[in-house]
């Protein structure tokens, strides 16, 4: 069974579609006009082996705001499209990721139960163009979407940019694994209630 998901969103704030293959293997094509978010949903793509295509316009003229949440909204409805019933998959995985100076440790359940926990802290108030206090704000998007409970935090690290990129491998190496078919769970989901629906 193919574990492909589809969203198009229109609001009066941004216009997105996201197209997400959860057996895919890291292809991307993102353009939401920020190119740092750019940078990090492909890093999600590539190591999370999930294909994801996103297109994104958006009221950049403002702030990016919309967009950025928008885009955890829509990516988290298409990655709980692909999930369906979630019969088979591992479900929970957790990761230490290091880059350089920064180690952020990332756990997930793909419970149906969004929960973010979000213990990252930013020295800067921007990494490029965009505000550091949007990662946040995609993350929550992102994990109410996918139905994911989700824990995020940057145990050490300086370089700004190194703890956004952390935060978002770390969720890319945990969905990894999460989303694996587990071929000893033999098509059951696994939880005793039988159902992984919230």
């Amino acid at each position: 069974m193919k574990r492909r998901g589809k969203i198009s969103r229109v609001t009066k704030e941004t216009e997105i579609s996201a197209a997400v293959d959860l057996d895919g293997t890291g292809n991307f094509d993102v353009a939401t006009g920020i190119g740092f978010l750019d940078h990090m949903l492909e890093q999600l793509a590539r190591h999370s082996l999930v294909d994801i295509k996103l297109q994104a316009k958006g009221d950049l003229h403002i702030d990016f705001h919309h967009t950025t949440e928008d885009t955890g909204i829509v990516l988290g409805q298409a990655v709980t499209q692909a999930l369906g019933d979630r019969v088979g998959i591992t479900r929970y995985a957790d990761v230490h990721l290091a880059m350089d100076e920064t180690l952020t440790r990332v756990a997930i359940d793909v419970s149906g139960r969004p929960y973010l926990v979000w213990n990252v802290a930013f020295s800067q108030p921007k990494v490029g163009d965009m505000d550091t206090e949007l990662f946040r704000e995609w993350f929550q998007a992102f994990a109410q979407n996918a139905g994911l409970t989700l824990h995020v935090e940057t145990l050490y690290g300086e370089n700004n940019h190194h703890i956004a990129e952390t935060c978002f491998k770390g969720l890319a190496r945990a969905l990894r694994q999460a989303l694996e078919v587990d071929p000893r769970q033999a098509g059951r989901v696994p939880s005793t209630k039988g159902s992984l629906s919230g």
